[in-house]
């Protein structure tokens, strides 16, 4: 009775256990399964998430040349080379200490003292030249860390500061041409894609998979680095001479818009431009804006002349002063000089008859004109931070019946260098208001990366300004400007187009009674003008007339850029022109 109870006993025991043996196969089972089949796909890539690492590659961002290749701006790479003590052997130290002092050119002893402590890391030496750099990561030193990073190098320092502009930190551009173009110069991010082993190393034998992403577009500008020298050359000396605290120059071909030279002093560092100021990395050319006095005349005169209101030969009788608007507007002179014609009215200067031209042309007249040539709005350079200066007209709540007059000769009205030398280039073109520019050409890489692909930029007209009738009796005036008045501004043997400007400072109190600004504008050779300058030199103290400091500044840098433009005299060049 007692047996058969224990077997009967085993005999379930061993039925639960089978029972219990079947179960756990069927999870084991129904795991397998799962794992397997149901969820094979996620687990897979959970497990590829864990051991797969990638890395980022960053192409350079692309680089800038002037108009003859000469390099800009261009990503280079620079080296932090730093230690890890406890991983440098006592044995190793002064081995260590003898090959990477040399290199860093730090003292011996420094460095020993340095690698003999006990912390756990410690800085050696920062922005290492790039052949530096690399040459101790080839060491393969022991506890000796060598980390790159890409930096923003300028070639040219501050001669091409404003126009070129700057990068941050990580890369992103302001200002200038790296501001206007920074999604262009952008290079694509690529990356590097590998298993990784419990150490975190490369396992050499799974096979990497790379997108190595594509450099950034590279840009040639318009711009001449031998006209930027010259130009920056010529100002400097005249911001010593003529005791000025500040100035600046453009060079633009008028016939095609494009900037040879743009210099503004002082200037900054781009690599240090942090210590420069907010202002300062502003570029006065594009940013900067002034009441740009007589010079403003030309724009006066030009609608006149193509609305037929005036000829050249047009008499005025010139007073002393005159009212306009309720306010009075008197010669730089203060001298009535009775009956004058137009042209003699632009070469004396005189701004009662240019208040009298421009209340007969009248309010409508004479802003649509200044609207034509540009003035209160954007000329769409491709430099940033552009400011589109200040205009005020009938309907705008600060306009005054005396702006009327005022206007006509450049006070109460604010420019940019580059508007004030874009609407002179059109003088100097035949009429056609041409989009200044200084990027010549785009060289962006391929994606497949088989090489790259060029793409130049086309000369863009906004709008006719004036009729080229117009223009050629505005530029005869001009010359006749130069040979009567503005002499200082001659050139033997070339026939010369300018305009001299005194402007006074407007302060919170009305006009600075001291200080002006003092400027020139010009373009040679008259008849078929290559080139066309503008230079203004702020608050000169050895004169405050334009005709005394600007315009001999204008001279010395267009002397030197027709010698070497190559540009013949006028008679050597029109004889060669009747030529067959």
């Amino acid at each position: 009775m007692t047996g058969d109870l224990s077997q009967g006993l085993d005999k379930r025991r061993t039925l639960v256990l089978a029972l219990l043996m079947a179960l756990g196969f069927s999870v084991v089972i129904g795991q397998l399964i799962r794992y397997q089949v149901v969820e094979h796909r996620e687990l897979l890539a959970l497990s590829d998430a864990q051991v797969t690492r990638e890395k980022p590659i960053v192409p350079a961002r692309g680089y800038i040349t002037d108009a003859k290749g000469n390099l800009l701006a261009m990503d280079m790479v620079e080296w932090d080379i730093s230690a890890d003590p406890p991983y440098i052997s006592a044995a190793q130290r002064l081995t260590t200490t003898k090959l990477i002092a040399p290199l860093l050119e730090l003292p011996e002893q420094e460095v020993f003292a340095v690698l003999s402590t006990t912390l756990a890391w410690v800085p050696l030496k920062s922005q290492v030249p790039q052949e530096v750099g690399e040459a101790i990561r080839d060491l393969e030193l022991a506890g000796v860390q060598c980390v790159p990073r890409a930096v923003r190098v300028y070639p040219q320092g501050d001669l091409t500061s404003y126009i070129v502009g700057f990068v941050n930190s990580t890369l992103e551009g302001f200002y200038g041409i790296e501001g206007y173009y920074n999604n262009d110069l952008r290079p694509v991010e690529g990356s590097t894609t590998y298993v990784q082993d419990a150490g975190g190393e490369p396992v050499p034998a799974k096979a990497k998979r790379q997108d190595p992403g594509r450099p950034g577009t590279s840009l040639v500008l318009t711009v001449d680095l031998n006209v930027q020298y010259i130009a920056q050359d010529e100002l400097q000396k005249a911001i010593k001479e003529y005791g000025a605290e500040s100035g600046a120059v453009i060079v633009m071909e008028p016939k095609t818009g494009a900037i040879l030279a743009s210099v503004s002093l002082p200037s900054y560092d781009p690599r240090d431009y942090a210590t420069s100021g907010h202002r300062a990395v502003y570029d006065p050319n594009v940013s900067g804006i002034w009441e740009p006095g007589s010079m403003f005349k030309l724009i006066t005169w030009a609608a006149a002349l193509d609305l037929g209101t005036i000829a050249p030969d047009t008499l005025f009788f010139d007073t002393a002063c005159t009212e306009i608007g309720g306010r009075s507007v008197c010669n730089w002179d203060y001298l009535g000089h009775d009956w004058v014609t137009a042209r003699e009215a632009l070469a004396r200067s005189l701004n009662v008859v240019s208040a009298q031209i421009s209340t007969r042309l009248g309010s409508e007249h004479f802003y649509t004109y200044v609207r034509r040539f540009g003035f209160g709005n954007l000329t769409g350079v491709d430099l940033a931070s552009e400011e589109s200066g200040m205009v005020r007209q009938p309907g705008d709540s600060n306009w005054f019946p005396s702006d009327l007059g005022t206007n006509s000769f450049g006070q109460g009205i604010a420019v940019t260098p580059i508007q004030m030398i874009t609407a002179v280039s059109a003088i100097a073109n035949g009429g056609l208001l041409v989009k200044p520019h200084a990027v010549s050409e785009f060289i962006t890489p391929k994606e497949d990366g088989s090489g790259v692909e060029t793409q130049p930029v086309n000369t863009t007209i906004s709008r006719r300004a004036i009729s080229e009738a117009t223009a050629q009796q505005l530029r005869e005036m001009m010359v006749y400007t130069v040979d009567s008045f503005a002499t200082k501004a001659q050139i033997p043997g070339y026939s010369i187009a300018g305009k001299s400007s005194t402007a006074q400072i407007p302060t919170a109190y009305g006009y600075d009674p001291n200080l002006t600004i003092g400027s020139y504008i010009g373009f040679a050779p008259a008849d078929d003008p290559e080139f066309v300058i503008l230079v203004r030199l702020d608050k000169p103290t050895s004169s405050e007339w334009g005709t005394q400091t600007a315009g001999p500044t204008f001279r010395a840098i267009a002397q030197r850029l027709l010698l070497y433009l190559e540009i013949p005299p006028d008679s050597v060049r029109l004889a060669n022109q009747g030529q067959p």
